[in-house]
Parts: C-alpha cells; structure tokens; sequence
C-alpha cells in the first residue's frame, strides 16, 4: 500500500490518475507499493520473469539489447510519468521479459503486482487506454530506431547523437564504448568517425569526455 502523500505525487505527472474514478484510486492506493531502485541496478534481466510494472516518478531507466557479440544497443528509454512497455507486454503475455532494463538515475517508482496489472486492464478502460497509449508512444521511438539503424550512415547518426546530447551537457562525460552501445555499433567504428571529426576541427577529444566545438558543420553532416 501506498500513503496518500505518494498517490499524489505520481497522479500529477500522470493524467490517467487524474481521471480515475474514486474506486479506482483506492484500489490502486491499496494494491501498489513504492520503490527506490539505486543507479546502476538491474530492474529486469533478458528472460527474467516479470512479476511487477513500474510507474516512475523520478529518475531513467535505460531498456537495451545485447546481441551474441556483445554489441549492445538502447532500444528506448523511460523516466518521469512513464513506464515500459516491454514489461506489460511480459505481464500480459505470461513471456519473459525480453530485454534488460537498467536504471541511468536514482529511481522512484510505484509498482503494480504483475497479477494486479492484468486484473486492472481487464476490467478497467482506463488503464486499457493507458496501455495503448503506451505502447503509441514506444512503438514510434523503436519504429525510429530500426529506420536509424538499417538506413542512416554510421558518421550521421553519430553526429546526431552529440548534437542532442551537447545541448544538455558539452563536454560530454562519455566512452566511445558507451557510444557504441547507444547505437548498436562497435567502439572501433565509433572511434574512427571521432577521430575523423576531430581531425575536422569538429569535437575535441579527452579521456572519456567529447566536446562538440563547431555545432553548426556537425549539424551539416548529421543532415546529409
């Protein structure tokens, strides 16, 4: 069970709470339980059972495949007002979880019984639609990635990638092997498209941190 405190601090980051009708909310005030889950801890492992979702009211979870090289790369993302897809689909389904899910930042959650989820979207329209809302948004990001991943050059969607990442942070705090894992693809390779921006006068290169020094031609390349 949750306190009063806790429902209303995950009902305010997420509207299908807001909507819910008094039963529904005491049932859920009743049927969860609060979380904290430390930066760097496994939620799921690749063929884990599922035996909760969880509903994040701080932090990010990184969801990510490795295949039989090794190589790994992020499917999606979830954090604030969120949760993963791939867990109600291992709920629903009664399959193992497919992926692995690791928290990136301390993490606050309410989580829902795997047993309590299926009875909930069952009988509730609200969290039927809260499912397919869900699974809109992941689909479009995954449908993203495959579109990334089979069309788009190697040196484009790494000049993608610290374009978006600079703007939070630059000099970013990152490894050519965490690049590589980002975007399914091999330190080697990661490192030779570095190095050739770097030599272009591009980024700047330290141990483990990249600057991005001329955003406007990085962007030039991440738009060919």
């Amino acid at each position: 069970m949750i306190t009063l405190e806790q429902f209303n601090q995950i009902a305010d980051i997420m509207p299908v709470l807001q909507q819910a009708e008094p039963h529904i909310t005491d049932d859920f005030r009743h049927s969860t339980y609060y979380a904290r889950i430390p930066t760097g801890k496994d939620i799921f492992a690749e063929g884990d059972r599922a035996d909760a979702i969880a509903l994040l009211f701080s932090g990010v979870v990184r969801v990510y495949k490795i295949g039989e090289t090794g190589r790994e790369i992020t499917l999606y993302r979830f954090g604030t007002g969120e949760s993963c897809i791939l867990t109600a689909n291992a709920i629903l389904s009664s399959q193992s979880f497919p992926a692995i899910a690791t928290v990136e930042q301390d993490t606050e959650a309410i989580m829902i019984p795997a047993d309590t989820f299926r009875d909930w979207v069952r009988r509730y329209d609200l969290w039927r639609d809260f499912l397919f809302r869900l699974l809109s948004q992941r689909l479009t990001s995954v449908m993203e990635i495959v579109d990334e991943v089979a069309f788009q050059r190697m040196d484009i969607r790494v000049a993608t990638f610290l374009l978006e990442r600079s703007t939070k942070q630059n000099p970013l705090n990152m490894t050519h092997q965490r690049i590589a894992a980002e975007l399914g693809s091999s330190r080697e390779v990661i490192s030779r498209i570095l190095e050739s921006f770097a030599q272009q006068g591009l980024v700047r290169m330290e141990r483990s941190t990249i600057e991005v020094l001329d955003a406007i031609s990085l962007r030039a390349v991440a738009t060919r």
